[in-house]
């Protein structure tokens, strides 16, 4: 069933129940669509997977969400129904104003609201009768890499936090790709989102970027855009509500992350992190970077040999899922 669109923040634009992930349904896991909403009274739409067998236990249980412009229906949906395999309860959720979820206008991000939107999940997992309270997890893929180690630094309730082929958000628009973005760049680029703010406000809605994956590759672009391409635009993880596969981000979504630092408290994280990026990949370098800040005495950097960002998403011989489940396990009990 899907629910018509409405300009309610509280309401979930659509909800899709049948299958239609990129990844093939295993039916030895259960699966359950559920909605729940955020502190900011927005509808949080996601994919709940758990083992068949939960009467009378009370599990572990995972939050999932990322890649930066993805859908739960990709890589976090992928990664949810693998731990719950392995006995975890997990719950893959769309961000506020992507994919299922409510939030008006679309595709726009916030490094706090879709920090919130990890608490909110756990909110929700928390209080399921078949969840261990005490052992909750969350993994945050790419851009919500960054949002996991903050929700981390905030939520005393994340026992455990995974984040794999990380991006921090806030530093690459603030900063663009290395650091290489000067002070007068960025003076620059402030002075054009905010003069698209007022144009945004006499149209009355927020434009759409230009900025997104092309159609077809011409083979000159940067290596990780091909990557991008490989997953996003191709049968191997298109998906019509991804905005990476089939929409843009509007022009103005970098204005809340440039004067924002999303690991500010990365350092005061107490409790256990694993972090996984691969050898290749354009992004390591915010996983390594993300490391170093980090305090808690439970601290792993995995690089993964010959891996690139975007193999992190989908490929199962790359994506350290053994390592993944031995770490819920040891600290989610």
């Amino acid at each position: 069933m899907t629910h018509a669109q409405t300009n309610d923040p509280t309401a979930p634009y659509s909800m899709v129940n049948e299958w239609d992930k990129v990844f093939p349904q295993d039916n030895s896991v259960k699966h359950t669509k559920v909605s729940f909403k955020n502190r900011f009274g927005i509808s949080l739409v996601a994919d709940l997977y758990s083992p068949h067998t939960t009467a009378g236990q009370r599990l572990p249980a995972i939050a999932l969400s990322g890649p930066f412009g993805a859908v739960k229906e990709q890589s976090s949906g992928l990664y949810a129904q693998i731990l719950a395999q392995q006995g975890f309860i997990t719950l893959a959720f769309d961000p506020s104003f992507t994919g299922e979820s409510g939030g008006y206008p679309r595709n726009v991000a916030s490094p706090d609201i879709n920090t919130e939107d990890f608490s909110a999940a756990i909110d929700f997992l928390a209080i399921q009768p078949n969840v261990n309270a005490q052992a909750l997890g969350i993994v945050g893929i790419c851009g919500w890499g960054g949002m996991a180690l903050n929700a981390a630094a905030i939520d005393t309730r994340i026992k455990a936090t995974v984040s794999a082929t990380m991006y921090d958000m806030t530093r690459v628009m603030a900063y663009g790709y290395n650091d290489s973005v000067t002070e007068e760049q960025r003076a620059e680029m402030r002075d054009k989102l905010n003069l698209q703010r007022s144009q945004d406000a006499l149209n009355g809605n927020p434009l759409p970027s230009s900025e997104r994956l092309p159609e077809k590759l011409n083979g000159d672009e940067p290596e990780f855009v091909k990557n991008y391409f490989d997953y996003y635009k191709t049968p191997r993880g298109f998906h019509p509500r991804s905005i990476n596969s089939n929409q843009a981000w509007t022009v103005t979504t970098p204005l809340s992350f440039i004067n924002a630092k999303l690991l500010a408290f990365a350092g005061e994280i107490k409790n256990p992190v694993l972090i996984i990026h691969g050898e290749k990949a354009h992004s390591r370098y915010f996983s390594e970077d993300a490391f170093k800040q980090l305090k808690g005495k439970d601290k792993t950097l995995t690089i993964i040999p010959d891996a690139n960002h975007v193999d992190l998403y989908d490929n199962q011989e790359k994506i350290p899922f053994t390592q993944i489940v031995n770490f819920f396990s040891s600290h989610l009990k």
